[in-house]
């Protein structure tokens, strides 16, 4: 049997290199790997870190690229879908953009054209903002109601993909954390933030009411791996939706005291304010 082709659509994210990087390190090397970018080439050093890797400029909102993928690969037997537009304001300001490249349309309508009796699995990112938020906990089964443009993008993607595609998990992810991947991405990371604004001499509001389970990006791309390896062990039709948080119920308040002891800096700069404010 060769190697499984895992394709990472958004492969050039903060989520997507951290599961390149970790699935090229594997000490029995057992999948093909590639992935999708749009708006910057990868650099060169990306692939002299992770080894041999097939890249490809594809147009989530149109479609455009993904045949390439099919020419010159064939069939993946997996897709891991990272790609979004996941910052909230930026979703509120453009809708449109934010439903075309969230709802993954053009993504599945390339998948349910594959001629192989074999389904891939589609591994596709979703979020806690699915929910409203009004009480702790939320589990799989509790109905979705968003309050931002964010999360009713991925409450439709959800829908679109259960209703029309057979083979998936989809993980509702809490707000990832962790170090910067092989090739540092621009967008502003959790952690790093709380630390860069921290490091001022200037008082910074946090949030005291709004929680959420932080969850380490490597703890995601195990998630992702277990899932590959489940369906490569013969688990061919897999139909799951799952939360994926960490251990930790945690408030923006109790986020920054953390960094701040950790880092030393003076814990009287944190302003503790409502939500509502």
């Amino acid at each position: 049997m060769g190697k499984t082709i895992v394709l990472v659509v958004g492969g050039s994210g903060y989520v997507g290199l951290h599961l390149l990087q970790y699935l090229s390190t594997l000490s029995d090397k057992p999948y093909d790997l590639a992935f999708t970018y749009h708006s910057h080439p990868p650099p060169q050093s990306l692939f002299d870190a992770i080894g041999p890797v097939h890249a490809f400029n594809v147009d989530l909102q149109s479609g455009e690229g993904f045949d390439d993928i099919s020419a010159t690969l064939g069939q993946p037997h997996v897709v891991v879908n990272c790609a979004a537009l996941s910052v909230p304001r930026a979703c509120e300001s453009n809708v449109s953009t934010a439903m075309a490249i969230n709802v993954p349309y053009a993504l599945i309508k390339w998948m349910i054209s594959f001629n192989d009796t074999e389904t891939p699995l589609l591994i596709h990112l979703s979020t806690d903002q699915v929910y409203e938020g009004i009480k702790p906990f939320y589990k799989e089964d509790d109905e979705t109601n968003p309050i931002n443009v964010y999360g009713k993008s991925k409450v439709i993607a959800e829908e679109f993909i259960c209703s029309n595609y057979s083979n998936y998990a989809i993980l509702r992810s809490s707000i990832i954390y962790g170090p910067q991947p092989i090739i540092p991405v621009e967008k502003s990371l959790p952690v790093q933030w709380i630390d860069g604004v921290l490091s001022n001499d200037k008082e910074v509001e946090f949030f005291n009411d709004e929680f959420r389970c932080p969850v380490y990006v490597k703890d995601i791309v195990n998630v992702i791996e277990s899932l590959i390896r489940k369906w490569n062990s013969g688990d061919k039709c897999i139909e799951i939706l799952l939360n994926v948080g960490g251990p930790d119920r945690v408030s923006r308040v109790q986020m920054a005291k953390v960094v701040s002891d950790l880092r030393g800096y003076d814990s009287s700069r944190i302003k503790s304010v409502s939500a509502a404010s």
